[in-house]
């Protein structure tokens, strides 16, 4: 945990990979933010970036800072990837930059393709399902007056809502499980190689699943979001041709954990923030109109997405300080969230912040997240039936305060217990 001495040491002797320190870094971007807003690590050359304008600006120049990090996630563990772990991703897919890893003109031909699972008609066209599905998990532990949240609803909700936007049945959810845990540990920069070359073993099943399911939908496409994939061309581009199943596999895992871990980490998180300030609570439960900021609100206190790479193509001088070309930067998001300079009292909650939908949660620029929408919906919709059908949620005795996944870009709660009246 970000503790006294990460305040006082010198900036070169902490370590923000420690997985202790990422339980709350906050204290210590704030000394980032007033200290040295953007800074070099001497040890590992990562230059991060800690303030709101600073990131904004990064995010505007997508030619200069490009989103092909695919190198650093290829090195995210403690020791670099392993010759086993390279094995078992050579029995799969190549990894194809569409998205997130993509930078234009690649990422505008992509992106238009990936908006087709999230247009507004889609998203809004979910609410019943959305409905139906929180009232029927809450349904499942109402009467035992307690539960552990993440478990029994956050995890289950947004995956559900995923596995119906690809067309896959209900009994396959445990596979969709471990595989988006899988996605998760490629990203999170800590992992050993044994948790790697697991999560390895997981993403080749993953890949043969959906090149089965991709084949199936071709000749016998339905409403989902794979047929709709699968169908689609990059003509509007000037490329007639069909996507092919390296793309689209890189479709389903960004779809897939955009749209699962994320959302499962912020409704965790969220109903923590809301547990831990029960004025603001009952200012909910009094004005449901409130929800839709409370949503921005949590989402910037959070910062589900807490960091996120760029690579400089070329030099570039960032408010008095040169960036040099091919140095790693890691914007942090987490931190720009509570910079004071955009949030007043940025460190703390407030459901009533009159600026809280102007967060980095999302991005910023042409990476913005293509599932925010959804995300926002869900969101509104779960706390909205939480907070008619569950009175008076509290933590339970065994509940103190939240562990967090080590993770350097992902951060959520591994669990939170509460109970209820």
């Amino acid at each position: 945990m970000a503790d006294d001495k990460t305040l006082t040491c010198p900036l070169h002797e902490v370590d923000t990979f420690d997985p202790e320190f990422l339980q709350n870094p906050y204290p210590f971007y704030k000394r980032m933010r007033q200290e040295a807003p953007i800074y070099r690590d001497p040890k590992t050359g990562i230059v991060a970036i800690s303030k709101d304008a600073h990131i904004r600006e990064v995010n505007r120049h997508p030619k200069v800072f490009t989103n092909d990090f695919n190198s650093m996630l290829e090195a995210g563990s403690t020791t670099g990837i392993t010759d086993e772990e390279r094995a078992i991703q050579d029995q799969g897919w190549e990894r194809v930059d569409t998205m997130l890893t993509a930078d234009p003109p690649v990422h505008t031909r992509y992106r238009k393709l990936g908006m087709k699972a999230f247009t507004y008609k889609r998203v809004l066209g979910m609410d019943a399902g959305l409905k139906e599905r929180a009232n029927a998990l809450i349904d499942e532990f109402i009467s035992d007056k307690k539960c552990e949240f993440r478990a029994s609803f956050a995890n289950l909700l947004p995956m559900y809502v995923i596995m119906d936007m690809l067309g896959a049945p209900r009994e396959d959810f445990d596979k969709f499980k471990r595989w988006s845990e899988a996605f998760v540990v490629q990203l999170d920069g800590v992992s050993d190689d044994a948790t790697r070359i697991k999560a390895a073993e997981q993403v080749l099943e993953f890949q043969k699943y959906f090149a089965k399911k991709s084949d199936e939908k071709r000749n016998n496409p339905t409403e989902d979001v794979i047929s709709d994939l699968v169908q689609a061309d990059l003509s509007e581009e000037g490329d007639p041709r069909k996507l092919d199943t390296a793309e689209l596999l890189s479709f389903f895992a960004q779809i897939m954990v955009a749209g699962n871990e994320s959302t499962a980490n912020q409704l965790t998180d969220a109903l923590y923030q809301l547990i831990t300030h029960p004025k603001q609570m009952q200012d909910l439960i009094d004005d449901p109109s409130l929800i839709e900021n409370f949503v921005e609100e949590s989402l910037r206190m959070l910062s589900p997405t807490n960091n996120m790479w760029r690579v400089p193509k070329s030099d570039y001088i960032l408010d008095g300080f040169e960036i040099k070309a091919g140095e790693p930067v890691l914007l942090r998001y987490g931190s720009a969230n509570r910079d004071a300079d955009k949030y007043e009292d940025g460190e703390n909650f407030d459901i009533h912040r009159s600026n809280a939908k102007e967060h980095l949660a999302f991005g910023y620029g042409i990476h913005t997240c293509i599932g925010a929408q959804l995300a926002r919906r869900e969101l509104k919709i779960a706390f909205e039936i939480l907070l008619s059908r569950l009175k008076n949620i509290r933590l339970s005795l065994q509940q103190s305060e939240l562990n967090y996944s080590p993770n350097i870009l992902l951060r959520g709660p591994t669990e939170l217990h509460i109970e209820f009246d």
